[in-house]
């Protein structure tokens, strides 16, 4: 109901004409956006996403429905935006997020929709949803630490409390944690020893780096590491290692998790939590927005680092 005392009001808010939408539906050829936005959403949420019935201004929010790791298929996001008419935007793939939280809003840009544009973008959707929320597991971790000064009581471990704080963040708890020498066979059996007591995920530390002393590399092997992925584009975190022994993961830590708050270790053990095939591919893809910016206070994951 438009009154008198509203005209002014209108005219402030730049408003010198008024259109009514009469009750005969969209011109013929058009979808109403509020009608596209919700067809939108359903296409795009998957696992654990869901989305409110009634639109918002036309748009339409995609929510967790359970916490866990956001996965979006990006190339076919961009696919979606590329169609005239149409947006979605989204948080970044690999965030970790709680139930309850927004993780995409999509809507048509026009009110009225061109039914050619809308059939386009729903073909974008049609071979299965743009986003899902993967729960992540709470694996049994083994920390082994490497290093014949530690193992020798020259250096007191700093490794492995910060290990345990971290995977029990996930809700992960540490069933094992030693230390081994710079030794081949010690490692082999370490990790042997890791595994029986119900590891999942075995993290190693230190004993990466390209020193000729530096076995881990080479007690992992013996101990049955295959499909083994040493070095990534990540700052700190250069000397990452990825592996697995049959279902067992492994992930090695450098050094640089001594000294810095957040490494290529926090970047991607949610990843493995939530059971993410991770190859080469994936981390060359890391490289763009991998460098920390060793802020004097650490703010992640609410900055660039990892995204």
């Amino acid at each position: 109901m438009i009154k008198p005392g509203d005209i002014c009001r209108l005219q402030q808010m730049g408003k010198q004409k008024v259109y009514v939408e009469d009750d005969s539906g969209p011109p013929e050829g058009f979808i109403h956006e509020d009608q596209a936005a919700l067809a939108f959403a359903g296409g795009m949420a998957g696992e654990g996403v869901t989305f409110k019935g009634t639109p918002h201004e036309g748009k339409v929010e995609l929510t967790a429905a359970a916490k866990g790791l956001f996965e979006v298929d990006i190339s076919r996001l961009e696919m979606f935006n590329h169609v005239p008419g149409v947006v979605c935007a989204s948080r970044k793939c690999f965030d970790v997020i709680q139930k309850g939280d927004t993780l995409a809003a999509t809507r048509a840009i026009p009110l009225f929709l061109d039914e050619n544009e809308f059939e386009r973008a729903m073909d974008v959707l049609r071979p299965g949803s743009l986003f899902r929320v993967r729960p992540m597991r709470k694996l049994n971790v083994g920390i082994l630490v490497t290093g014949t000064e530690i193992f020798r009581g020259l250096v007191e471990d700093s490794f492995i409390p910060i290990i345990k704080s971290k995977v029990e963040k996930f809700s992960c708890p540490v069933v094992e944690a030693c230390i081994v020498p710079d030794d081949r066979a010690a490692i082999t059996e370490g990790v042997q020893k890791l595994i029986k007591t119900g590891a999942d995920l075995i993290v190693t530390t230190a004993g990466l780096s390209v020193d000729p002393d530096d076995v881990t590399r080479q007690g992992l092997m013996d101990a049955g590491c295959t499909d083994l992925l040493y070095g990534a584009p990540i700052l700190p975190g250069a000397m990452t290692l990825l592996s697995r022994i049959n279902d067992v993961l492994v992930i090695g830590v450098p050094a640089c998790g001594l000294f810095h708050t957040t490494t290529s270790f926090d970047i991607l053990l949610p990843r493995l939590l939530a059971g993410v095939n991770i190859t080469r591919r994936d981390l060359a893809a890391l490289g763009h927005g991998a460098l920390c910016l060793n802020c004097q206070r650490c703010i992640y994951p609410a900055c660039s680092f990892g995204k």
